[in-house]
């Protein structure tokens, strides 16, 4: 049975534990920065009690003696290659023997750390594949990681405490999962390491939704965005946006509907037309802040619940969806810039484009406006903005008629001008009168007449699962 977790443990306390506990015994097998995680094993004592085997095959041929030829090695399928033998192996060799009393793990990671000229990208794949019982079927928990570091010493330090705290949330119980995914980041801190991906599978991990522990890096600032396919898989962003022109669309999607569909779709077809490019060949995501998770919440917690039901319907409605902690638009931008080489773009309503001319979102920058227009516009980036039609009006706002602030009024002329803000047309003008506070508002007096304003597999969501019919504000008021 797993002992319960110690909070507040250093690094060699943990380390520690792990050897001292006499059902843990495996091998580690650590690829390119050093042999970090078994280093802190060792150095601590005890290590005979729990360390099969500790191997770094650095030579390619080596490597691919061992495991097998892979396209790249860093990469998930060559940590799952490195599992795949070094667990097979622990198990042929050694449970005969002592299969009855261990419960037995295989640890590995494949990393690129900062190179001699320091021009290089910075990042690894990190997992184990363990037991919680003996003969016990297999878990799994593989992580992708960016080191910050500047110094090559530095990443590799803080890569062997991320692998003794993975392989000490393998073993110990934690209180829940945000919890567990938590201790990841003990004894580090977020400007070391960023983890973007967490797979977990197997047994131990059946009655945990992968989607949460996604939201839990956002959440607990090990990472700045997740991504999820329609598939309702979790992706890495940079894999899946790498070297593709990116298109993005803010909302609170609660619930997603035709206007928000019909922006996406309008703002594609021009930036494929802009870009001379098939629309296919652009990533295009439905974007949610984790501010606007929280915002609405009573205790300033998220809803978990309301967080699934959102991205459920993002994935019915055929979209990619991305949790993001960029609430300022400027760093949403250097984010996507950084995952790609491409041109970059947002599609947004007049009433976004007005947030992103409002100062008081800026008075923590030195250069106020002027700043955060400067580092939203520093790479190849476009703004293509959707009509607002306000219930009431005759006519839709547009980029062209809104109007800032006067004394903006000649920066947001000099953007217009040079195509850096670009109005949507080629839109459906039935979705201009579609409006998101009074979908919701029908779901939850249970009135007819929603349905229409969706997507029909939304549509068919909602109502089979019974979504958005709680307030999570005091007052029940909709977010936007």
């Amino acid at each position: 049975m797993s002992a319960p977790a110690v909070p507040g443990l250093t690094t060699p306390q943990k380390a520690l534990a792990i050897n001292l506990d006499p059902r843990i015994y495996g091998t580690l097998a650590e690829i390119g920065a050093g042999q970090e995680v078994a280093r802190w094993l060792f150095r601590v004592g005890g290590a005979a009690g729990t360390v099969a085997k500790a191997v770094s095959a650095y030579d390619m041929a080596v490597s691919d003696a061992f495991y097998g030829p892979a396209p790249r090695y860093v990469s998930k399928p060559r940590l799952v290659q490195m599992l795949d033998h070094e667990y097979g192996q622990v198990l042929a060799i050694l449970g005969p023997t002592r299969g009855d009393t261990t419960e037995f793990f295989a640890f590995a990671d494949t990393v690129t750390a900062l190179n001699y000229a320091g021009t290089n990208e910075c990042h690894g794949w990190m997992g184990i594949r363990f037991q919680t019982a003996p003969h016990g079927r297999a878990n799994q928990a593989l992580l992708h990681v960016r080191m910050l570091d500047r110094e090559a010493v530095a990443q590799h330090e803080s890569l062997g405490v991320l692998g003794i705290n993975l392989l000490y949330a393998a073993f110990f119980t934690y209180p829940n999962a945000e919890a567990r995914t938590a201790s990841l980041l003990d004894n580090l801190s977020s400007d070391r390491i960023e983890v973007d991906v967490l797979d977990l599978s197997g047994p131990e991990f059946d009655h945990e939704d992968h989607r949460l522990a996604a939201l839990f890096l956002v959440k607990l600032n090990l990472s700045d965005a997740a991504l999820f396919g329609p598939d309702g898989r979790v992706l890495q962003p940079s894999e899946v946006l790498r070297k593709k022109p990116i298109l993005v669309e803010r909302g609170s999607f609660r619930p997603v509907t035709n206007t928000n569909v019909d922006i996406l779709d309008a703002a594609r077809r021009r930036f494929a037309a802009d870009l001379h490019c098939p629309e296919g060949d652009i990533a295009s995501i439905m974007e949610l802040t984790l501010q606007n998770l929280v915002g609405g919440c009573v205790d300033g917690k998220v809803d978990l619940q309301d967080f699934l039901g959102r991205v459920e319907t993002l994935a019915a409605a055929g979209s990619t969806a991305m949790v993001s902690d960029y609430f300022e638009y400027h760093r949403l931008a250097a984010f996507l810039g950084r995952l790609t080489d491409r041109p970059v773009a947002l599609a947004l309503g007049v009433s976004s484009l007005a947030e992103i001319f409002d100062e008081k979102y800026y008075r923590n920058l030195d250069g106020g406006m002027l700043e955060a227009v400067g580092r939203l516009f520093k790479t190849d980036l476009r703004i293509y903005v959707y009509p607002l039609c306000a219930p009431g009006d005759p006519e839709p706002i547009t980029a062209e008629s809104w109007h800032p602030p006067d004394h903006l009024k000649h920066l947001y002329r000099h953007l217009l001008a040079g195509n850096r803000i670009i109005p949507l047309d080629g839109y459906k003008p039935e979705c201009l009168r579609v409006y998101s506070r009074e979908v919701l508002g029908m779901i939850r007096r249970n009135e007819p007449g929603w349905q229409g304003m969706v997507p029909e597999a939304v549509a068919a969501i909602i109502e089979r699962r019974g979504l958005f019919r709680t307030p999570l504000s005091r007052d029940g008021v909709a977010e936007p």
